[in-house]
């Protein structure tokens, strides 16, 4: 705890664009249809550190910075007053994770804009973090279709029942990149997305790992993909094969059915839609599942467990790592010649009475100046065709690629 620490909210008549806040450079922000922040000014950074206790390392230093914090809150809505915005890493082993709570924090949702600044005995706070870890080896396309195939075999043989393995693409651009344009464009190409700066990464998720408001808890799983097609008739041939195919309906299922394992000790209610349903982004369409529970209350005084909890509680889901997940990570650890980072991790937020959402780092970016560093994954089960499985990561990339400058 920071004694003297206080948070004063106030609505604002008029606001500019949220992306048109987010700095050039650095920065966090979240960026959506209906809802929004971003924070700016010098940030308190806490570094949960690594091992499988890091989500609850992590929230109970964001607890301890906000305990006693004084709030003078005009809002009071979910992302009002104190925020910590975070990014994790994908496996528990690697460095990097972190959580920034900004003193200058920009809010739009429920048709309002507000501002929260937060401030230690009438001047600001700041802290200077150390730089992340690079990781830079990755396979190229024939190496990576050759670890498909590997995982494929190990499939078929019975040690595990899905792997999703991922790619690392780098490009250079003509100029630097602008974070706040790129996020813009993101937001403008796919609206349905989660849209996330978080200093150096930069992507537009459409996976909902986890939202708490509340008692109420929501994921939205996404496993099986294909293109979208050239014509209204085509896209609609491309979605029934999609949710017509063995193989995708199976990978689907096993996403699904991680996610509602690990809700259901905290829930005293949690359902799923009976069949998933098609999620179209501009370039690809996914399978879609979505669920919902009632949080049962950690004890009598707490409430429900905040929604950072929960996204530990969930990370890894199939959808990124697989079947057992165990097993799975080992493969990964083996076969994919990189370490992830950020990559496929959970990133979002969370405020001070717990609620936030929290997406999975998909369609990402790493931005250094010129240079991004692209992600892209595929879930691979017994039916994996390696060709196929490198033309969906090929597809997963542009997503990023084709909103470069």
């Amino acid at each position: 705890m920071i004694k003297g620490l206080r948070a004063t909210t106030v609505k604002l008549d008029t606001a500019p664009p949220a992306y048109s806040l987010i700095p050039a450079a650095g920065g966090v922000a979240w960026l959506t249809d209906h809802f929004s922040l971003v924070g700016r000014g010098p940030s308190v950074y806490i570094d949960p550190g690594t091992g499988p206790d890091r989500f609850r390392r992590g929230a109970q230093a964001v607890a301890d910075l906000l305990d006693g914090v004084e709030i003078h809150d005009e809002v009071d809505l979910p992302g009002s007053g104190p925020v910590a915005f975070g990014s994790w890493t994908f496996d528990e082993q690697s460095p990097g994770s972190r959580l920034i709570v900004p003193t200058t924090i920009f809010g739009y949702g429920d048709g309002i804009a507000w501002k929260t600044t937060l401030t230690f005995d009438g001047e600001p706070l700041q802290s200077a973090p150390e730089d992340y870890p690079r990781h830079p080896d990755a396979l190229d396309p024939q190496g990576w279709m050759r670890a498909v195939e590997i995982a494929v075999d190990r499939i078929v043989a019975g040690d595990l029942a899905k792997v999703v393995l991922a790619r690392r693409v780098e490009v250079e651009a003509a100029q630097d990149i602008d974070q706040s344009g790129l996020a813009h464009r993101l937001s403008q190409a796919y609206p349905g997305c989660f849209t996330f700066c978080f200093e150096d990464l930069v992507g537009a998720s459409p996976e909902l790992l986890v939202r708490r408001i509340d008692d109420l808890v929501d994921s939205v799983p996404l496993a099986g993909s294909t293109r979208r097609g050239s014509t209204p008739g085509e896209d609609r041939v491309l979605g029934r094969a999609l949710k017509g195919s063995h193989k995708n309906l199976a990978e689907h299922a096993l996403a699904v059915e991680t996610v509602m394992t690990k809700l259901r000790p905290w829930c005293s209610e949690l359902i799923k839609e009976p069949e998933p349903s098609l999620l179209l982004l501009a370039n690809l369409q996914h399978l879609s599942t979505k669920i919902q529970g009632r949080l049962l209350s950690s004890d009598q005084s707490a409430g429900p467990p905040n929604s950072l909890v929960l996204a530990g509680a969930l990370h890894p889901t199939a959808a990124v790592c697989g079947v057992p997940q165990d097993a799975a990570l080992g493969m990964i650890r083996k076969l994919e010649g990189f370490d992830r980072g950020r990559y496929s991790g959970p990133v979002g937020w969370m405020d001070h009475r717990g609620d936030g959402e929290w997406a999975v780092a998909l369609r990402c970016a790493l931005i250094t100046g010129t240079r991004a560093e692209l992600y892209a994954g595929a879930g691979i089960v017994g039916e994996s065709d390696p060709v196929d499985e490198l033309e969906e990561t090929t597809l997963k990339l542009l997503a990023v690629l084709d909103t470069l400058p």
